[in-house]
C-alpha cells in the first residue's frame, strides 16, 4: 500500500467514536487521508495536514464532515469551559475549544480557510457535509460561491 491517497480524498472530521470515516464514505484503508479533531474544525494544524496531503500525497479533493449531536455544537466557549472546570477543578480561561452555536456558518468559515490558503491550488475540490449519527445519512451543506 502506498502512502498516497488512492482515491485523491482528504476528510476532515470529528473525533466522535460514532463516526467511522472510511465506512461512512464507502472507502477502504489507503483510499483517503483522514484528519480528526473535536468538532471537525479546520484548525491551523488541520490546514497544515491538508497542505501536505494535497502537495505531497495525492489529494485532489477535500470534504469537511461535521455531525449531528456534536458536543462542540450548540455550546458556547464559556459553557464548554465551565463543564471542564467542573470536572477538573482548574481554570480553563486560556483555552480555546472552538465551540459553536451555528454549525453551518462555522463550516462555511472553515471551508473558506481551505479555499483561501495560498499553499493549496485554486482548483482544489472542497465540500461540506453533516453526518447524521442516528440515520447514517451524509447530508451536503450548501456552500457559498468562491
Amino acid at each position: 500500500m502506498e502512502g498516497t491517497a488512492a482515491r485523491g480524498l482528504a476528510v476532515v472530521t470529528c473525533i466522535d467514536s460514532r463516526i467511522d470515516p472510511l465506512a461512512m464514505l464507502g472507502l477502504r484503508a489507503g483510499d483517503a487521508k483522514i484528519i480528526r479533531n473535536a468538532g471537525a474544525r479546520v484548525t491551523a494544524d488541520a490546514l497544515r495536514s491538508l497542505v501536505l496531503a494535497v502537495n505531497l500525497l495525492g489529494v485532489t479533493r477535500v470534504c469537511v464532515v461535521q455531525h449531528t449531536n456534536c458536543a462542540m455544537v450548540d455550546s458556547t466557549e464559556d459553557q464548554i469551559r465551565a463543564r471542564i472546570e467542573a470536572v477538573r477543578g482548574v481554570d480553563t480561561s486560556g483555552w480555546d475549544f472552538l465551540a459553536t452555536t451555528d454549525q453551518v456558518a462555522t463550516m462555511h468559515r472553515d471551508i473558506e480557510s481551505i479555499v483561501s490558503c495560498p499553499l493549496l491550488p485554486p482548483d482544489l475540490e472542497v465540500g461540506g457535509f453533516i453526518f447524521d449519527v442516528h440515520s447514517g445519512a451524509l447530508l451536503p451543506v450548501e456552500l457559498p460561491d468562491h
